[in-house]
């Protein structure tokens, strides 16, 4: 397993991971953001907010974006018809 740096961003600020997390190939990568996104998304809509214009970037050990997850993807949004 390689360590893996799960970065947020939003328009203004960066939330760096500075410790990482092992992760095992990239199908688990994916997974992991998708499920760190949808909790962020989850415990702002409990506070009234859903705020989609922030992603997270995920960084292998050589700082390379190895992965790209905008909240705006990690949702299906359904409007009133």
């Amino acid at each position: 397993m390689s360590i893996y740096f799960f970065h947020l961003r939003d328009g203004v600020d960066l939330l760096l991971d500075e410790e990482g997390r092992e992760c095992d190939g990239h199908d688990a990568i994916v997974q992991m953001t998708l499920r760190d996104a949808r909790s962020i998304l989850s415990e702002d809509v409990l506070n009234g907010l859903l705020d989609l214009d922030r992603h997270i970037d995920v960084e292998d050990a050589d700082r390379k974006v190895v992965h790209h997850l905008a909240f705006m993807d990690a949702v299906e949004i359904r409007m009133p018809s």
